[in-house]
Parts: structure tokens; sequence; C-alpha cells
């Protein structure tokens, strides 16, 4: 049994009007309020003025009947629920067009409970084409806002066999919310055909990160390296004469730790150098390691991407068709446009591959090999690789079980000089490519 102790010293009146407004069944927003924030919201006026305004009209908080929460709410939903029914009819109007033109083109609009248009994705044939062959590793990101609605663009994109981004779906979303992504992320994953992909790459976003581990269980998942190290400056100034060093010695471990266990022992050596224990930041992305470091990541296949900014030139890519008026039918309608450039740059480097291929410098077979097979972009990329196959030699190796230590040692040019350096490659003959 609990026992309560009342003690009226200790009690305080929470029905006094002052407090009353803290609950929420006492408040609400009158018509009034939310006609003029509403206005407000268009004009450009943030939430925050949007509310204090009000305040300055009641004389204090205590004589408003709402709090600049509830505001923000409204606003919030509000903002992405602009879509009038003949914006939603249009754009239903022409996926059904598409559809009719191509049965493969593929589209799910989700409405809300007073049948307004709140999310849409969409894909159309050359997409889900593209996706069987280079859906195996995707990045997504939604940070492109360009259209009259404000609602995020959230392209699927991936990479072809040109090293060219290539668009395997997108979808225009009300709410960056975990409920709206997982509706999102099945939603392309049916439209797919149920195949997820290998492995996704996105940034730090929480609710992301909880509809991939929802939709996606067995995909792979990666955090953008890029948006990690730009947010060097910001998370570590406080360090002020230190700064340079530790900024140096970060990067250093990050980029240049050949395995997990470097990396280990050359992290811990960094954090009690600079006494960083009780840095957050730090330790928030130690824990996600796997998320994210190179030597933690590298056995998975990322077809040469660590970070989302193919997600980011696609959306510069769409700068060219769409701007901050364009409403939600011309948007999917210019979607399409480019599209159909995108694919006129695929046809011209299938072309140019196969009509005008690069020379070989060596005369190994197995670039004979990679010369016929390859693109042209592939093929340079396999030449450079080649290149710096010509300042390696192997001094020893040592076999234990299916796992063989190899010395590599390698040219490097340090200032005028030339310089023999070792390297241990492990190589796991049980594993795959």
């Amino acid at each position: 049994m609990v026992s309560v102790l009342h003690c009226a010293e200790h009690n305080h009146d929470l029905s006094s009007p002052s407090k009353r407004r803290f609950f929420k069944s006492s408040r609400e927003l009158p018509p009034h309020v939310k006609k003029r924030l509403a206005t407000n919201d268009i004009a450009g006026i943030r939430p925050k003025k949007n509310f204090n305004s009000f305040v300055v009209e009641a004389g204090r908080h205590e004589n408003l009947t709402f709090l600049e929460k509830d505001v923000r709410n409204f606003l919030d939903n509000v903002r992405h629920l602009r879509l009038g029914e003949a914006d939603a009819a249009a754009i239903q109007k022409y996926f059904l067009k598409m559809q009719a033109d191509n049965s493969n083109f593929f589209y799910i609009m989700d409405i809300n409970e007073e049948g307004r248009l709140r999310n849409v994705f969409w894909a159309d044939a050359r997409s889900r084409a593209a996706y069987k062959e280079f859906g195996d590793v995707v990045t997504f990101d939604t940070t492109y806002l360009t259209n009259k609605y404000d609602m995020p663009f959230a392209p699927f994109v991936g990479v072809n066999h040109h090293g060219q981004s290539i668009l395997l779906g997108c979808g225009l979303i009300s709410h960056e919310d975990t409920d709206t992504f997982t509706w999102l992320f099945q939603s392309w994953l049916t439209c797919m055909s149920n195949h997820a992909p290998s492995a996704i790459i996105t940034d730090q976003d929480k609710a992301m990160q909880r509809a991939i581990g929802i939709v996606f269980p067995f995909t792979r998942h990666r955090w953008c390296l890029w948006h990690i190290m730009k947010k060097i400056p910001e998370k570590l100034k406080g360090y002020k004469e230190k700064y340079e060093s530790i900024k140096f010695s970060f990067q250093n471990i990050v980029y240049d730790s050949l395995n997990c266990d470097e990396f280990e022992d050359r992290w811990k050596v960094f954090v009690e150098k600079y006494n960083l224990q009780n840095n957050e930041w730090l330790l928030g992305l130690y824990e996600k390691r796997r998320r994210w470091v190179p030597s933690f990541v590298k056995d998975t296949f990322w077809a040469c991407m660590s970070t989302t900014q193919r997600s980011e030139s696609i959306n510069a890519f769409f700068d060219e068709y769409v701007n901050s008026k364009t409403t939600l039918k011309q948007f999917v309608e210019q979607y399409e446009n480019a599209l159909r450039d995108k694919v006129e740059k695929q046809s011209l480097a299938d072309f140019q591959s196969f009509n005008s291929k690069i020379p070989c410098f060596t005369m190994y077979n197995i670039e004979k090999q990679y010369h016929d097979a390859y693109t042209n972009a592939k093929f340079k990329e396999f030449q450079k690789e080649l290149e710096g196959k010509m300042h390696c030699g192997i001094s020893s190796s040592e076999r234990n079980g299916t796992i063989i230590d190899i010395t590599v040692d390698e040219d490097v040019k340090i200032d005028t000089e030339m310089r023999r350096v070792p390297f241990i490659v492990h190589f796991n003959e049980d594993i795959q490519v």
C-alpha cells in the first residue's frame, strides 16, 4: 500500500487562471487567431514573432488561451496542407495519364482524414528498371525545398555504370518524422517489388534512422561522412588554441586508419592527449562509429559513395527546372523533363564508351580485360588504381588459416624524396567480392 501525505503548504493551486492555460483541455486557438497566424506565416513572419504579436496585444502570456507550442503545431500542420482540391486533382490526373502511357509508372498518394493530400511518391518506368541494375546502394536526403508548398523533396538516388547520379523515384512529404519516412520508404519498397537496397546513406536524422530500421531492417545504414566532418568547427571551436591540432588529429584518425583496431588505438590516444573524455559530440560519434568511420564500413560495397552529395547534386540539377513559385503539378511535370535530360546524358555516355575507347598504357592482360568490359568512366578509375600499383611491391606474406597478411611496400613521395613505406594488407579468402 502506498500512502500519500497531504500538506497544504506544499500544494499549489493548479486551478488558478495563470496555471490553467497549461492544461491541454483548457487551451484553444480561436478561428480569428488561426486565420491571422496563417496569413502572417504566408507573409514570412516567423512563428515566434507571430506568437509574440498576440502576447503584446493581450498584455501578457497569462491572458492568452494558447501557448507558443500550440502556434507552432498549428503552423506546422497548415504549412503542409495548403494544397487545394484543384492541386490534388491535377496531380492525380497527371499521374493517371503517365500510367496510361506506360503501365510501369508507379505512384501513391497519402490522403489525410479531411481528404487533403499529405504525401506523394512516384517513380517512372525508367527509374524502376534502373533500380534492378543499380539499386544496391542508394543515398537519401530531404534538404531540398523549392516548391511553393514548402514540402521537402525526397529523392532516392543511385549511381550508374558511368558514375552518373540517377533518380530511383522520389516523394514530396509533409513532415520529416518517423511515421512519414516509414510511409515513404514502404511506398518505395512496394514500387521496387519489395527488393530492399543492400546499403543506404543518409544524414544523422533520428526519425529517418528509425524508419530505416522498420522498413529496411537488413540494409546496411551509413551516415554521410561529409555532414559529420563539416560540424568540426562548430563542435570543437571551444578548444581555442588546441583547435587546429585537434581537428588535424581527428581527420587523420578518421581517414587514415586502415582497420578497426588501428582506429580504436589511435582514438584512445587522441581522447587522452586532448582530454576529450567529456565531449558529448565525440562520445556520440564513437558509440556509432560502425555507421560512419571508413575502416568500420569498408566490408560493404558503397559504389564509391560515402556521402549524400549525390542527392544534393540532384537537387542542384533540379534548380534548372523549378523555383519557389512552382506549383505541385508543375513540379511533377518538370521532374519528368529533368529525368529525360538525365537519360539523354546517359545515352551520350553509352555512345562514347562504345565508339571511342581510352587506350591502355601497359601491356598487362588485366588492363586489356577491363578495357573491353568497362565504360570509359570506370576504366579511367581502374587505370588510376593500376598506376598506383606500379609504385607497390610485395615484400612478404604470412598465412593464418584463411587470412593472409601481406606486407606491401609503396614508393611515396615526401617533399622531394621518394621513400618506401610498408603497409599490411589483410586478405580473407572466405569473403566473396
